[in-house]
Formats: C-alpha cells, sequence, structure tokens
C-alpha cells in the first residue's frame, strides 16, 4: 500500500536539510548495517522453529503515542521515506524471502515473506520494502497479523499493481525465493496492553487501504482468544468500486463469526448494479452508516483509504462526539 502516515511531512516542522540529513542516513545504513546471516531458501515453516513466543505486555503509552498534531493534505506525495521520514521505524533492516504469492484480485497481488527472527511489528504498521537494484524504496502496509509472524515467521502484503517502481516489480518481477531487506514503522496501529482499559474500535477502510485494519481485526481476534479485555466491541466498515475488490472479505466475516457479540462488519460497493446481498449494500460509507458505532468516550476509530474519504469520515466523526486524538488516519495513494 503506498500511503502517506497520519502527521505529513508539511505538518512536522523538518526542514529541507533535515529530510537531506534523513535520505543520506538510510542510504549509509543500507549498505553498511551488519546483519545476521540466515538461510532464507527453506519453506516458511522451517523458520517457525528459531521463533519463540515473545511475552504479551505493551504499554498504554504506546497506544496513544503521537497522534495528537496531523495535517490532511492532500498533495501527491510518491516518496513513502519523504513522507514517512518523521516517523517511529526499526533502525536494523533484516532480509525476507518470498515464499507465497497468490492474486487476491484482478489488480491486487497477496505476498508470504519469511523474515529474520528478530523482526517484529504492532497490528496496522507498515514496512520499509528495499529491493535489490531499485533505488526506490517501497511502503506497504502488512495485512497479517503479529500472532502469525510469532507462530510461522512469516508477514503477508497485498499490494495493488501501479507503475509506482516497488509495487510494479512485485507484480511483473518478484517470484518466489525473490530476496528483500525489510523494516516495521509507522504510528497507525492498535497494541494495547494486558491492563489497559476495554475500548469500542472503529476500523474504516477504502480500497487496499483495508491491509492495516484487517492486521488490527485479526490482532484483535487473537486477543480475544487469549482472553484478554481489550475490546468491548469492533466494527469494520469497508468500501471498494466492485466485490470483487473487497479483499479479504470471506476471512473478514469468518473472524467475525468467531466472536459475534464482539466483532461485526459490513460491506460497501460504490460502482456497479449488480444486485448485492447482506452484509454488502450499495453506495459510500456514510456518517449515518458509523453513527450506530460511535460511542464516546470509549470509541477509538482508525481511518485508511483515499484522502477525500479520509477527510469527509474525519470531520464527521467529530461532529459525533468524537475529539481528533480519538480519530487516526492513514492516507493511500
Amino acid at each position: 500500500m503506498q500511503h502517506d502516515i497520519t502527521a505529513v511531512i508539511s505538518s512536522t516542522g523538518v526542514s529541507a536539510a533535515s529530510l537531506q540529513h534523513y535520505n543520506t542516513h538510510v542510504n549509509n545504513t543500507f549498505t553498511s548495517v551488519q546483519l545476521q546471516q540466515v538461510v532464507m531458501s527453506a519453506p516458511c515453516a522451517l523458520l517457525t522453529l528459531s521463533r519463540t513466543l515473545p511475552s504479551y505486555c505493551p504499554s498504554l503509552g504506546a497506544l496513544h503515542r503521537g497522534l495528537s498534531v496531523r495535517s490532511m493534505s492532500s498533495k501527491r506525495q510518491r516518496d513513502h521515506l519523504q513522507r514517512t521520514a518523521a516517523q517511529p521505524r526499526h533502525t536494523a533492516l533484516y532480509p525476507a524471502q518470498v515464499c507465497g504469492i497468490s492474486q487476491e484480485s484482478e489488480s491486487v497481488k497477496r505476498l508470504r515473506l519469511t523474515v529474520h527472527p528478530d523482526f517484529s511489528f504492532k497490528a496496522g504498521q507498515w514496512v520499509d520494502l528495499f529491493i535489490p537494484g531499485l533505488a526506490t524504496v517501497g511502503g506497504f502496509s502488512m495485512c497479517s497479523s503479529p500472532g502469525l509472524l510469532q507462530r510461522e515467521g512469516v508477514i503477508e502484503l497485498a499490494v495493488k499493481y501501479t507503475d509506482h517502481p516497488p509495487a510494479h516489480w512485485l507484480h511483473t518481477k518478484c517470484s518466489l525465493g525473490s530476496r528483500v531487506k525489510v523494516r516495521a514503522g509507522g504510528e497507525f496501529f492498535f497494541d494495547p496492553g494486558p491492563c489497559d482499559v476495554a475500548l469500542d474500535l472503529l476500523l474504516v477502510a477504502g480500497g487496499v487501504g483495508i491491509n492495516p485494519l484487517y492486521s488490527i481485526l485479526l490482532h484483535t481476534a487473537e486477543l480475544l482468544r487469549l482472553k484478554q479485555d481489550s475490546v468491548r466491541s469492533v466494527h469494520l466498515s469497508f468500501s471498494a468500486k466492485s466485490p470483487q475488490e473487497l479483499l479479504f472479505k470471506s476471512s473478514i466475516s469468518e473472524t467475525c463469526a468467531l466472536f459475534p457479540s464482539v466483532l461485526s462488519c459490513d460491506f460497501h460497493v460504490t460502482q456497479g448494479s449488480t444486485e448485492l446481498e447482506p452484509p454488502m449494500s450499495r453506495g459510500r460509507i456514510s456518517i449515518d452508516d458509523l453513527r450506530a458505532h460511535v460511542r464516546p468516550p470509549s470509541s477509538l476509530c482508525y481511518l485508511c483509504g483515499p484522502p477525500t474519504m479520509i477527510e469527509s469520515l474525519s470531520v464527521s466523526l467529530q461532529e459525533l462526539g468524537l475529539p481528533p486524538e480519538r480519530v487516526r488516519f492513514e492516507k493511500w495513494w
């Protein structure tokens, strides 16, 4: 997913000189970082043997960190590293290898990558994707959960075809066994501690903006399996141009069915005239669709999708009583 994190560069006060210094630092890191050598040619399952399940005790502060200042300029910015220069990210680059490729829709490929045992991420975050021989660094939100990484040593990406060099490479040149380097980053995530106050989560996605929110939905389901009362309710509203572009639709419905008293979802199709069956409906997501799922002060809303959708719904949600710090968003292009 090509995306714009909540606080874009113009709102952070980062100078042009600082951005240049950052880019120089990234280049130096990529050429000099010393990575532990591991054999990545084995099937995905072999890497699982070297991974153990870490203890789960994140702090409440991580959930709310650094999201009060935001800008919603829709100016198109193509360079992922520039857009996210002010965002936290891991310093180390980790080797990864493609171990699975499938066609999620006509325009979206789903990739599974084995990663180094030291790699970690929080549900909703993106990866910097360094592709050998390609100068442009990709930025793609993960569509898998931290639990899958812990169990199997893999992450998943769902990438829409564009002419942007990293996405184009993943669609036209990437194959099983292809090697890349990754590191996780971003402030758009859900990572509650076991003692945090339970929340009512509202997840709103447009198009491939579903990726980080699908990761968050899967993570909340795993927390419920572990009997951690981090959420009181989770509702996902997802819109796409056609039923075929409702990525992960079956899996989303199945996940919600596991905890029907807590998890729920609805789907919206914005184009076409074919007959739709519930929980699909025709039209864009409106504030009326979300009203029943907004419960101040316990609600926390995550939005990810086209800038126009994010800007409109952010204002509407605040009119329903959600303060700005309870409406978190990430834009994709």
